[in-house]
């Protein structure tokens, strides 16, 4: 085979570092920006936060910032853009408000009050409450180990899942365990608080509160027959089964099951260590002059400028060995036009949203018209993938809540006059019909399917249980009530 040489011209498209990062800032969510931009700030002398800016101001200094158009950077003009190996002139160091290179410290108050911060007090645990009412007992101390073991298998519920004698059997031989001993330690453990911890079962936890009232609580008795023989039954709502076999009416089985229902069945969950989350919405919506317009919300955006120290001594010095900062100065100016760009893309895509969706801003859900991805891309000239970062983790605040900018979008139903409708509108349709039901008649998914086809909505059957399920609506036999 001859060897030859060949020259061969193409085009291919490349993603440089700056498109790269602008793509990555523009997926994160307003807390993962936030946790980025700090490991930015410790990598990088060059880039800070301006403390001085004030909070009302929303967009970021346009001195530390390069304009960016409504329509984005192309790629061609992406590959024009600066490498962060070459170093910049001293024409390219931003100018603008600079941070003085003053100390700052915080005076210390002269009560020890300011020394010592106070803490937020610490709830206890399900375990540590049940260990303290523990230790105020009078048991022996086998029994007291005993129940100390018992109460580290209680889930967080309060419920013991395991038998006892599978609790008996991981225990060593030499402490001769028998069950017995258990069962009583198992009594001993249920007369703590709160009522109903160490139940095995629904039936059991139900049991234990009920037997703690006082006895002339009325309908006590039937209420304990109930829940410790036939508490299928009344799940079920087999309300004709019920009566029979307590002998009652109506209104005594309903204040039955009205006590039944006012008992906790997890009576440890109150101690659970629940982990409170916040959002802080990126763009707030206001109805102004009869237009709703959208707008950034301040306190999400971060205030970043360049150093002013740093680029003062690259501006008088320009000899190779500023090489790194002059590299660090232009991956700071990057970074302040990439978080620029990510809240005007976010901002041009809400308006998108709030424009298209004002009718929902009006009337609620049931106004809520069919988006989706592709609509709005095309009006901003934007690519899909890229709206679809956009709406992921990002969220809006309404006079009707917050939601998160994926909550307008939506599948749609063909109407008979050949429109559509939101499968959102739908689900709040079927939230509004459900809750005007008679509770002793309540609607099946083919009544609903019915009553939206008179309004228009064709809507199968098996399609009006899906939504139902999905709003966590129970079915026809379990909302019915006496």
């Amino acid at each position: 085979m001859k060897h030859t040489l060949q020259l061969k011209l193409s085009q291919h498209l490349t993603l440089t570092p700056q498109l790269q990062q602008s793509i990555r800032l523009l997926q994160l969510s307003t807390l993962e920006l936030n946790q980025e931009l700090e490991r930015f700030l410790q990598e990088n002398p060059l880039l800070e936060r301006d403390e001085e800016m004030s909070e009302e101001a929303a967009p970021l200094p346009s001195s530390s910032i390069n304009t960016i158009s409504h329509d984005g950077l192309t790629a061609s003009e992406q590959a024009e853009e600066t490498s962060p190996e070459a170093a910049p002139s001293a024409d390219d160091v931003v100018e603008g408000p600079w941070l003085e290179d003053t100390g700052s410290y915080s005076a210390r108050g002269e009560s020890e009050e300011s020394e010592y911060p106070q803490l937020a007090a610490v709830a206890p645990t399900l375990r540590e409450h049940l260990n303290w009412q523990l230790n105020l007992t009078k048991l022996p101390e086998r029994d007291n180990r005993l129940v100390s073991l018992l109460i580290d298998a209680l889930d967080e519920d309060g419920c013991l899942t395991q038998p006892l004698e599978e609790l008996v059997a991981l225990l060593p031989e030499e402490l001769s365990v028998s069950p017995e001993e258990l069962q009583t330690a198992l009594q001993h453990l249920q007369k703590l608080e709160p009522t109903g911890v160490g139940a095995r079962n629904l039936s059991e936890c139900l049991a234990l509160q009920l037997q703690a009232l006082p006895e002339d609580t009325s309908f006590r008795t039937e209420a304990l027959v109930i829940v410790t023989q036939h508490l299928d039954s009344l799940a079920a709502r087999d309300f004709g089964k019920l009566k029979k076999l307590l002998h009652c009416d109506d209104l005594t089985l309903r204040q039955v099951q009205h006590l039944i229902t006012s008992l906790n069945p997890r009576p440890g969950a109150d101690y659970a260590a629940l982990e409170t989350r916040y959002i802080v919405p990126d763009v707030v919506v206001k109805k102004v002059k009869g237009i709703w317009v959208a707008s950034l919300n301040a306190e999400a955006m971060p205030k970043l400028r360049v150093n002013r120290m740093y680029a003062d001594i690259l501006h008088r010095n320009r000899d190779a060995s500023f090489q790194k900062l002059a590299g660090q100065l232009q991956e700071a100016k990057w970074l302040i036009k990439n978080v620029q760009q990510r809240f005007d893309t976010i901002l041009r895509v809400s308006q998108a949203i709030v424009d298209r969706q004002r009718h929902f801003f009006e009337h609620g859900e049931v106004a809520m018209r069919p988006l989706v991805l592709r609509e709005i891309a095309e009006t901003l000239e934007l690519h899909e993938s890229t709206v679809s970062r956009v709406t992921t983790q990002k969220y809006m605040l309404t006079p009707r809540g917050t939601y998160e900018l994926k909550y307008f979008f939506g599948s749609h139903v063909t109407t008979e006059t050949g429109g559509a409708c939101s499968a959102t509108a739908i689900r709040a349709l079927i939230k509004q019909l459900v809750a005007a039901e008679n509770p002793k008649k309540p609607l099946s998914d083919s009544q609903i399917s019915e009553i939206l086809g008179q309004q228009g909505i064709v809507v199968a059957r098996r399609t009006i249980a899906k939504y139902r399920e999905a709003l966590q609506i129970p079915s026809v036999s379990m909302r019915k009530s006496l």
